[in-house]
């Protein structure tokens, strides 16, 4: 009975070092990786971009600020040191050409119309490197971004309105949807000069706004894009 005694006496600190070993650390001793300023980060955002500039040409004048690109997207960021970052968005963009109706129109035709519009509507991939600035906690901060882009035109239309309309009516309106002139791939560069939310966007074209297809005459569109961007987060 004494050696018995003895040995369930000599189990109880085993067996208390045994829980010991199995308890898990507390889950604020772990470095977090997920913020706006930490290993990893999520959010949307969303924007909306006039286009800048003229056609290269005569014959497609546009009007402004009516011709633009809003957009809505989710950035995806990860954070390479205390600078420097890298990520990607994924965004839905909807682009639009208002036409001026005015004599000397050729895009795409001569024919004049109360209102009339290209509008493209794409999916858009853009890898970005960022470069943050100035003192910061867990927030996305000052930051520089430039980036590449690509993307792909799910729809593409041509648009116009006449008033008044055919038969009676106080309007005709009339979509011709996927024109063989309007290209579907393009791409180009970007920069995004920011601060917290807010950011000031420039996207520059180096894809062609047409197809092979297209009327020689048709003059390329301005390939610039100036506008201003939300963070929702």
């Amino acid at each position: 009975m004494f050696v018995g005694l003895l040995l369930a006496m000599g189990g109880t600190p085993a067996q208390a070092q045994r829980v010991l070993l199995h308890a898990e650390p507390a889950a604020d001793s772990l470095p977090p990786r997920y913020g706006p300023n930490r290993a990893f980060y999520q959010h949307l955002f969303a924007g909306y971009s006039p286009v800048a500039g003229r056609a290269e040409g005569a014959g497609a004048a546009l009007r402004h600020p009516q011709s633009a690109e809003t957009f809505l997207g989710l950035r995806t960021k990860f954070r390479l040191s205390g600078q420097l970052a890298m990520g990607a968005d994924v965004r839905y963009a909807r682009l639009q050409y208002q036409l001026k109706q005015t004599s000397g129109k050729l895009l795409p035709n001569a024919q004049l119309h109360d209102r009339e519009a290209l509008m493209l509507s794409q999916v858009q991939l853009e890898p970005f490197l960022r470069l943050g600035f100035g003192r910061r906690g867990n927030v996305i901060g000052h930051y520089l971004d430039v980036s590449g882009w690509g993307g792909w035109a799910m729809a593409t239309t041509h648009y116009y309105e006449d008033r008044p309309g055919t038969g009676g009516g106080t309007s005709t309106l009339v979509k011709e949807r996927q024109p063989r002139y309007l290209r579907r791939w393009a791409g180009g560069v970007g920069t995004r000069l920011g601060s917290g939310r807010y950011g000031v966007v420039a996207r520059y074209r180096l894809s062609s706004s047409f197809t092979p297809a297209a009327d020689p005459a048709y003059a390329e569109l301005p390939r610039w894009l100036l506008g201003l961007e939300l963070g929702v987060f």
